[in-house]
């Protein structure tokens, strides 16, 4: 399982990469961002939480992202809240190109109903292993 899952994960980044890449975003990135965009103001743990990814990882996503001025974050106490910039809305409908593109293509490669039914069991997989 170790290497077949390392395997799936490297294709679907090279392709997730080849998609995202006319947007100069990865797509961890380019997600983060359409989260942003969709719902102005997310805490980072939100973010965390949709992307299933680290707190410390979406720290980094949005440090790069400040620094491509598409989004600025904000500061109310201990809560931090992520907005999208005026740049980083004018990329929103590349973004949907780009999220639609992706899916079209793997759903190219492995069919409509492979594809639906892969996503919900490997979503029901990492639900059921340990963090």
């Amino acid at each position: 399982m170790y290497f077949v899952a390392n395997a799936l994960g490297r294709r679907i980044e090279k392709l997730a990469m080849e998609t995202w890449k006319r947007v100069d975003l990865s797509p961890s990135h380019a997600y983060l961002l359409m989260l942003v965009i969709e719902e102005p103001g997310m805490q980072p743990t939100a973010l965390s939480e949709q992307l299933i990814l680290t707190p410390s990882t979406i720290t980094r996503l949005i440090e790069k992202l400040e620094g491509k001025e598409l989004v600025t974050r904000t500061t109310e106490g201990k809560m931090t809240k992520v907005f999208p910039t005026a740049k980083g809305k004018e990329l929103y409908p590349t973004l949907q190109e780009c999220l639609t593109h992706f899916i079209e293509n793997y759903t190219h490669i492995l069919g409509k109903e492979e594809s639906m039914r892969m996503v919900k069991n490997m979503a029901c997989i990492a639900d059921k292993l340990p963090d």
